[in-house]
């Protein structure tokens, strides 16, 4: 496994990042410690996570217990690691703050204060207490919160590294300005500033690569992504012309990059694998890590024997020309 440091924190995280929003659904809750404990057999040392994760509705599918019978993602996160006897100074936890957690005017969201001294220091509490520890290595703002000043969640989340509950600030979502007002905002302020940004990123969508990434570059704020394979598109399991696998996210509504045009660059992407002797998410991955300012991939792995498969693309270092052949073969006009 591939180490890099975290923007300017001084940690080393796992080149993959192993992603927890889906415990209990993919996999069940018998097989999470398993999954865990492989992860970090493999040199995985970066665990993602959210207080939104895993007990709300939206996660539903079917064959699975519904959303009222599940424990969070950050509970078996915690569970996880505490049945396993993990050190806690050998794991990066990272989690979450922002996104709608209940009924009430002030239970997060764009509309109800998710980003408030009053939402943050709360769901900081119930975070610890969920993940049994007593600390989060990176506290992101989960999304931006409109109807908050920036400068009041900075302040709180500066005050949750005082206390000892959180280690590094971080953002995620935030669009380019905001980072910079954000870094700005704490060195007038001189508050502990933003060491990463998580955003979406992969072949299909580049998005980033105009503003954020520069601008992440320049003030050596780490980049985690998410989506790293397209919901599962990049895997190459969505075949051209046929529905979405019995299943699998596309199945039960997830829809974002299963498109027609998508699933047919897919399938160039998996020929080009196959001439190379590789598996598919292998030349996506190792292609997103080999782009300027990642940091880390999470991957929302189901099975162990997928993450067996995914783990040698941290150290697999694609040539120009491979890189070249990768992105035509990925090229979509959807």
């Amino acid at each position: 496994m591939q180490y890099r440091l975290l923007g300017r924190s001084g940690i080393r995280v796992s080149a993959l990042c192993l992603g927890a929003s889906r415990f209990g659904i993919t996999p069940l809750a018998d097989g999470v410690d398993a999954l865990v404990r492989r992860a970090l057999d493999l040199g995985i040392n970066f665990i993602d996570t959210a207080n939104s994760y895993g007990n709300q509705p939206r996660y539903d599918r079917p064959g699975v217990p519904p959303w009222h019978e599940r424990l969070s993602s950050e509970e078996y996160v915690g569970n996880a690691l505490h049945a396993l006897g993990v050190s806690r100074h050998d794991v990066v936890i990272a989690t979450k703050v922002q996104e709608v957690v209940g009924e009430g005017p002030n239970d997060g969201g764009p509309n109800g204060g998710g980003l408030t001294r009053k939402h943050i220091m709360a769901q900081c509490e119930r975070s610890l207490r969920r993940l049994r520890t007593d600390h989060v290595d990176v506290y992101y703002a989960h999304h931006p919160d409109p109807t908050t000043p920036l400068d009041q969640t900075l302040r709180a989340f500066d005050d949750l590294v005082q206390q000892g509950k959180v280690r590094y600030p971080a953002l995620s979502n935030f669009p380019a300005w905001e980072l910079t007002r954000a870094l700005w905002l704490c060195e007038r302020l001189r508050l502990n500033p933003p060491v990463a940004m998580e955003m979406p990123y992969n072949l299909f969508n580049r998005r980033i690569e105009a503003d954020v990434v520069p601008a992440c570059q320049a003030f050596d704020v780490g980049i985690v992504t998410y989506t790293s394979l397209a919901m599962g598109v990049l895997t190459g399991a969505y075949k051209p012309g046929e529905p979405a696998p019995p299943g699998s996210r596309a199945s039960f509504g997830r829809l974002q990059y299963e498109t027609e045009p998508r699933k047919q660059a897919a399938a160039r992407l998996v020929a080009l694998a196959a001439e190379w002797g590789r598996p598919t998410p292998q030349l996506a991955l190792a292609w997103l890590l080999g782009r300027p300012g990642i940091t880390s991939g999470i991957v929302g792995t189901e099975t162990i024997t997928q993450l067996e498969e995914l783990v040698p693309a941290a150290e697999l270092a694609l040539s120009s020309e491979q890189l070249a052949q990768v992105e035509a073969a990925a090229a979509t006009v959807a």
